[in-house]
């Protein structure tokens, strides 16, 4: 493989494969180790079967062709599903010597999403079916780099990023859910991805050793599959919160934000409203007001991995 040198993203995989006459391929075939008789059925003793692969206990493996985890590099891919409760990723955006966007009061966005997370992990551990991790649980900075790697420690299913924006119009407000795009959906969502982008600086996916073509391959793949899986999450979130709260025209946008990156957690990121917005901003200190957000998420949530779920059985 080599990557293109005309700065194009992505790598190209090139095979040279040599030319075989019929006759080397008969020799070949015959020369393979023909696999043991199978058992009759008669037998009083049951056929012995094969050791499972080596992985963490109660894992499953999503195809049974694909590599078992422990044939790739630590910090490369995980099992996609596991039994017992859902894991969910609650990222309460900047914090510490980063405030985020300040309101029309002066209050500090880190403030509200902080608030807002607490409350929505209390929801989500009420039902039973979550556990739910935080990325930060008081008022400290935490570098994106340090948020993804929170949630793929934490083996997170899902990642839900709080932010709540400022914008020079005072008049615009409304919620909007962003997942991860290379190609920004509009000027709006392209300035706010680079602006959230600075709290810290990432280059990419942080790998725990360098990869092989392979794995490179294998991780392309699981980030399509997991893009996918956020655009149905975002949707459902947009059809639960149109029923609960004001959302913007184009709700679903899309942008480049550093803690949408992991390769195989279906992440979002909620915009909760406008700070800069007089009317929003008091309705985002108002805990009742996110007990609404909240209870919209909890309910996408759930049918998230109700239809994810129904997905894999058929």
């Amino acid at each position: 493989s080599d990557t293109p040198s005309d700065g194009a993203s992505g790598t190209r995989l090139v095979l040279d494969l040599e030319k075989v006459g019929k006759a080397a391929f008969l020799k070949a075939q015959k020369s393979r180790p023909r696999p043991p008789p199978v058992p009759s059925t008669q037998a009083d003793t049951p056929p012995p079967t094969a050791p499972p692969p080596s992985s963490s206990a109660g894992d499953v493996a999503l195809l049974p062709v694909a590599p078992s985890p422990g044939d790739l590099p630590p910090g490369t891919l995980r099992p996609l599903s596991k039994p017992g409760k859902r894991i969910i990723v609650l990222d309460p955006g900047h914090g510490g010597v980063d405030p985020g966007a300040t309101g029309k009061s002066g209050r500090f966005e880190k403030v509200i999403t902080l608030a807002t997370a607490k409350e929505l992990k209390k929801k989500f551990e009420a039902t039973g079916r979550y556990k739910v991790v935080l990325t930060r649980t008081r008022d400290i900075f935490i570098s994106l780099r340090g948020r993804l790697a929170k949630a793929r420690q934490a083996q997170g299913d899902l990642f839900i990023s709080l932010h709540a924006d400022s914008i020079k119009n005072r008049s615009i407000r409304g919620l909007s859910v962003y997942t991860l795009s290379e190609t920004a959906s509009d000027k709006e969502a392209a300035a706010l991805a680079r602006s959230e982008n600075k709290s810290d600086l990432i280059a990419g996916i942080d790998l725990t050793y360098e990869t092989t073509e392979v794995t490179n391959i294998l991780i392309d793949l699981a980030q399509r599959e997991t893009m996918n899986l956020s655009a149905h999450l975002a949707n459902l979130l947009i059809t639960d919160f149109r029923r609960q709260v004001k959302v913007l025209h184009k709700t679903h946008r899309f942008a480049g934000f550093a803690v949408l990156k992991a390769p195989d957690i279906p992440s979002v990121l909620v915009e909760l409203g406008y700070l800069s917005n007089a009317g929003e901003e008091r309705l985002l200190r108002d805990p009742k007001y996110r007990g609404k957000l909240g209870a919209a998420i909890v309910m996408a949530v759930d049918k998230f991995f109700a239809w994810k779920d129904n997905l894999h059985r058929s």
